[in-house]
């Protein structure tokens, strides 16, 4: 990749949010004329998502290249008329938990081998704090109790994921449980001290370990949220993840 190449975080972005512009057009235009519009529209935004999967692949990522082709037939499948197709991000929830020494909890996520906190979908039915909840019992064995939301952030700027997501982070106190991994979920999980965090590390930008450790420290903290960029659509400053290799 050359100094000239556009950032994977970029190329990732642009391809979900024109998939979800032309997905959202189709889903809505009873247009023959504007229909074959988003669809070519979709054949662009899929060979980015291609050229973006290639190269999260060489930073030695686990996953399957896709050609153009498989992409668009996999989007179109998500085509639903009228407002059920409208493309928003999904929700995920994430919880930021120390122990006695002021160490967070990371898991290492079996999917990817990268190292997070605890986070998952958001479950029908549930509230966004009794999801961090369910998420930290579930995936590490540790009972919480939710104290204060640490951070709001949208996945795909934050580098944790290549999904769509705005992800609510929450602050939370042991209270009971032991540690154990979800089977199928992490490879391994911990308490870490700042000083001696896993590799890889989950997050185009780490703004958010200090955040976390002020957080699980009781220091003040404010939400932690993605500022307005200018302009939108460039992410320039976020360098790409290093290889695993």
């Amino acid at each position: 990749m050359s100094n000239d190449d556009p950032p994977l975080s970029d190329l990732l972005r642009w391809s979900e949010s024109l998939s979800a512009c032309a997905r959202t057009g189709l889903a809505f235009t009873k247009s023959l004329y504007e229909r074959e519009r988003f669809e070519e529209i979709l054949k662009i935004a899929a060979d980015i998502s291609s050229v973006a999967n290639e190269r999260f692949l060489a930073l030695g990522h686990e996953g399957e290249q896709k050609s153009t082709e498989v992409i668009v037939r996999e989007w179109m499948k998500d085509v639903i008329p009228g407002v059920a197709g409208y493309k928003t991000p999904r929700v995920a929830v994430g919880a930021l938990v120390g122990n006695e020494k002021s160490e967070l909890l990371l898991i290492q996520r079996a999917d990817s081998g990268m190292w997070l906190f605890p986070t998952g979908w958001a479950d029908i039915g549930y509230s966004a704090a009794e999801i961090a909840v369910k998420e930290v019992r579930e995936e590490t064995g540790m009972e919480v109790e939710v104290k204060r939301l640490a951070m709001i952030v949208d996945g795909m700027q934050f580098g944790m994921s290549k999904t769509p997501l705005y992800s609510l982070v929450f602050h939370c106190t042991v209270v009971g449980g032991s540690l154990h991994k979800h089977p199928l979920e992490c490879s391994d999980l911990g308490f870490f001290s700042r000083s001696h965090l896993p590799e890889p590390l989950a997050g185009w930008r780490k703004g958010w370990v200090d955040h976390a450790f002020r957080a699980i420290s009781g220091d003040p903290i404010d939400v932690y949220f993605d500022r307005p960029r200018e302009p939108v659509w460039r992410n320039a400053d976020q360098p790409e993840r290093p290889s695993r290799k």
